[in-house]
């Protein structure tokens, strides 16, 4: 066998993986839509992340407590990715749901690198180029084309989907998480992270759920209940992410960035399958001038 050959077969799974990882990712927009329509929004992202803690705590329980001093220190840096990862970005994508569509929560969440760069600027001093900011503006003006369907009358009258902004606020929250992950170096690798990041979502969430559960809308803990408790747990969290840190592994982050992409057209695609939404023109605009943006802002 040749050398090229054999380097395109070694090539083929991690980009197979690159493009399978989104469409797990993207079945989240399905739960959002789809999942809140039987089960209240926080009760379902602090059942989610429950669930998730419970099915994987039995396999990483033994590295925790070897590590138990390196948990201890690291506590309040777990506690803040479990707020901003799986907290805020559990629960808000969710609440969203409720009042926007799957294509306008897809484009909007794919901005979430732009905020990366702009609060990376702001917390970690990091220079920006005249190429980025070029980016950065293109990538918000798609994110408000979507918000205000087109039409800037909208901005004057407050008259936009005020899901569009939970999910923006989702976008934000993801950044303010990827650039503390990123810098910080943990004694835990990234599954074991992973499965303590999810258990201190579900313990911020619980408050909020609590509050749910008793002054705005119970839950019915019935079969509806339990099918998209487990199918958030496992395809857009588990395989999702287990996937996700393989295609890093295999590809790098720059490439593995990508999926971020594909997960806008899938979750178009989503929308249009299994909810009958339609594309207007403002989301052909609004996701083009976001993907130039993103490809600008991260051109060094």
């Amino acid at each position: 066998m040749k050398p090229s050959s054999r380097k395109s077969k070694n090539l083929f799974f991690p980009y197979f993986l690159l493009f399978l990882q989104p469409v797990f990712m993207a079945s989240n927009l399905i739960v959002a839509r789809g999942g809140v329509e039987f089960v209240p929004p926080i009760s379902l992202a602090f059942w989610r992340w429950t669930t998730v803690f419970v099915l994987l705590i039995p396999f990483f329980y033994k590295p925790i407590l070897i590590k138990i001093k390196s948990f201890k220190k690291e506590f309040f840096k777990l506690f803040f990715l479990g707020i901003t990862g799986c907290g805020i970005c559990g629960a808000f994508p969710f609440i969203a749901g409720q009042t926007t569509t799957v294509v306008n929560m897809a484009v909007i969440y794919t901005s979430s690198p732009i905020f990366i760069i702009l609060l990376s600027s702001f917390i970690y001093k990091e220079k920006i180029n005249l190429i980025q900011i070029l980016g950065l503006i293109l990538c918000l003006f798609g994110v408000f084309s979507i918000i205000f369907k087109g039409d800037i009358s909208i901005l004057s009258s407050l008259d936009f989907t005020v899901g569009d902004i939970w999910m923006l606020g989702a976008a934000i929250s993801w950044a303010l998480y990827s650039i503390y992950l990123l810098n910080w170096k943990s004694k835990f690798n990234l599954l074991t992270r992973f499965v303590l990041i999810a258990m201190f979502g579900s313990i911020s969430l619980f408050p909020f759920y609590l509050f749910e559960e008793f002054q705005r809308q119970s839950t019915n803990f019935d079969f509806n209940f339990i099918f998209w408790v487990i199918f958030a747990a496992i395809s857009p969290a588990i395989i999702a992410f287990t996937l996700y840190a393989k295609v890093q592994k295999y590809l790098g982050a720059s490439i593995t960035g990508f999926t971020l992409y594909l997960f806008t057209v899938y979750g178009a695609f989503y929308g249009l399958i299994f909810f009958g939404e339609t594309l207007e023109y403002y989301h052909l605009i609004g996701a083009f001038l976001v993907f130039i943006g993103i490809y600008l802002a991260k051109k060094n």
